[in-house]
């Protein structure tokens, strides 16, 4: 897949799932913009990096993702978008009647409306070019539920829904919008867990990935943000024009139960 001479903007990322389908993107010849809410050289230097590994235009606006005017500015500082991907998110997991009141309108804010205010600032561009590619990266948990996690599961819910309905708003424009669902991917925050959980559970590393971490994916294995990155280069691809709407699981067979 060729994505040259296309821009593609990235939200949330310097760091794990974001950032390695910043990296597929490049590697298919997109310029690509990073983004996160701090403002640190090695940020700028981590988007200059990625450019110049893969010769194209690497760069990093800082914007806070639980601020709809900054989502906005982002798309607007960019200057072009093609490629639009949605990842930005937070958890915190608590049961209902305890979940924090900050906390629940941190995570509607940075994992679904953060997609909204990028897409609605973007849309305009892309009918311009009658091509454009939103890929909103939600979870399993936009098709499932699992108990304490009640606004982020509410959050990627809506995220699956946001995505149906901007691609019936864009159809036939030569714009599609999809939302990626992955299981447990294999992150530096997850990798970071393992330790804890090893200790919990008195097991040893591979046992517990695989018998409590990787519980309800049947594959036993995580994701790897290549593989998040590669499904959202075929979505960007001529093969996919036609895939709107959806949603396409990365999750080792989790939504089959």
């Amino acid at each position: 897949m060729n994505l040259s001479g296309k821009t593609a903007i990235i939200t949330g990322s310097n760091s794990g799932i974001g950032l390695g389908v910043a990296r597929e993107l490049a590697r298919a010849g997109a310029d690509v913009v990073l983004n996160s809410f701090t403002d640190r050289d090695e940020d700028h230097a981590l988007a200059a990096e990625l450019g110049k590994e893969f010769g194209v235009r690497g760069r990093y606006i800082k914007a806070d993702m639980s601020k709809g005017d900054e989502c906005r500015a982002l798309v607007e500082q960019a200057g072009d978008c093609d490629i639009l991907v949605n990842n930005a998110g937070i958890q915190h997991v608590a049961p209902v009647d305890e979940f924090p009141t900050e906390k629940w309108d941190a995570i509607l804010a940075i994992n679904l409306s953060s997609a909204f205010h990028t897409t609605a600032a973007a849309l305009p561009g892309m009918r311009a070019k009658g091509w454009g590619r939103v890929v909103n990266i939600a979870s399993a948990h936009g098709l499932t539920a699992s108990p304490f996690k009640s606004a982020y599961i509410a959050a990627k819910h809506g995220v699956v829904g946001l995505s149906k309905t901007v691609a019936l708003e864009t159809a036939g424009q030569g714009i599609t919008c999809n939302a990626i669902c992955p299981g447990y991917v294999l992150t530096p925050l997850i990798e970071s867990q393992i330790p804890g959980q090893m200790k919990v559970h008195n097991m040893d590393r591979e046992t517990v990935i695989r018998e409590v971490m990787l519980l309800r994916q049947p594959s036993r294995q995580f994701a790897t943000v290549e593989e998040i990155g590669g499904t959202t280069v075929f979505l960007c691809s001529d093969a996919a024009a036609q895939i709107t709407g959806t949603t396409i699981s990365v999750d080792g067979g989790w939504t089959a139960l």
